[in-house]
C-alpha cells in the first residue's frame, strides 16, 4: 500500500493538527465516495419515512463548510453562493432544495466548499494553531477554539457519512468502509 494510493489515509504518526485535518479528509473523503458518479434519481433516493437524500446531504455539507470556516471562524457572513440563499428561516432549505439542483451542480457545490474550507483552515493553522479562539461563542460569551470547530466538523460528517452509507446501498448496492485504493472522484451522471 502507497500513500498515492490511498492518499485520503490519515498519518500513522503526526502531529495533533495533522491527525485532526487527516480524520477530517478522510470523511470527506469516504462521504464523497459514497455519493460519487449518481445521476438526479440516485441522488434523490429516499429509503424509509426518512426524507434524506444524498443531495441533500452534499448541498447541506457544502453549507456546513462554509459556515463552519467563514462565519464560525472569523465572523465574516457568509459568501456566494450562499448569501443570495431563499433561507427565509428555514435551515432545511439545503436538504429541501437540492431536488432542484443537477447532479453537477450539487458536486461543484460540494467540492467549491470544501476547497474553501481546506484553503482557510490551512490559514488559520498556519496564523495560530488549534489553541486559538475563533468568533463563535457559547451562550455565556466564552469563545471556541478552532480545535472545537475542527473537531465539531468530523462529527458532522461521521453523522452523515454513516447516512450515506444507507442511502447508497439502496441505490445500487455499493458498500464498504473505504473507497478502493486509487479512487479519484468523479462527476455526476446526467442520465
Amino acid at each position: 500500500m502507497t500513500n498515492s494510493d490511498y492518499p485520503w489515509e490519515p498519518p500513522f504518526a503526526g502531529t495533533e493538527a495533522e491527525h485532526l485535518v487527516g480524520a477530517l479528509d478522510r470523511l470527506r473523503t469516504t462521504f464523497r465516495w459514497k455519493v460519487d458518479d449518481l445521476d438526479a434519481a440516485g441522488l434523490q433516493t429516499r429509503i424509509g419515512a426518512s426524507s434524506l437524500t444524498l443531495g441533500g446531504l452534499l448541498k447541506h455539507l457544502a453549507v456546513v463548510e462554509d459556515h463552519t470556516f467563514g462565519p464560525k471562524l472569523s465572523g465574516h457572513p457568509f459568501g456566494a453562493p450562499w448569501d443570495t440563499a431563499d433561507w427565509d428561516g428555514d435551515w432545511d432549505w439545503p436538504f429541501t432544495s437540492a431536488a432542484d439542483d443537477t447532479p453537477e451542480q450539487l458536486y461543484a457545490l460540494w467540492e467549491d466548499a470544501v476547497e474553501r474550507s481546506r484553503a482557510r483552515l490551512d490559514a488559520a493553522l498556519a496564523d495560530g494553531g488549534l489553541d486559538q479562539l475563533v468568533h463563535v461563542s457559547g451562550p455565556d460569551g466564552r469563545h471556541a477554539s478552532l480545535r472545537r470547530l475542527v473537531c465539531d466538523l468530523i462529527e458532522e460528517y461521521g453523522r452523515h457519512a454513516g447516512h450515506a452509507d444507507l442511502l447508497r446501498e439502496a441505490v445500487d448496492g455499493l458498500v464498504g468502509e473505504d473507497p478502493p485504493a486509487g479512487w479519484r472522484p468523479t462527476a455526476g451522471r446526467s442520465a
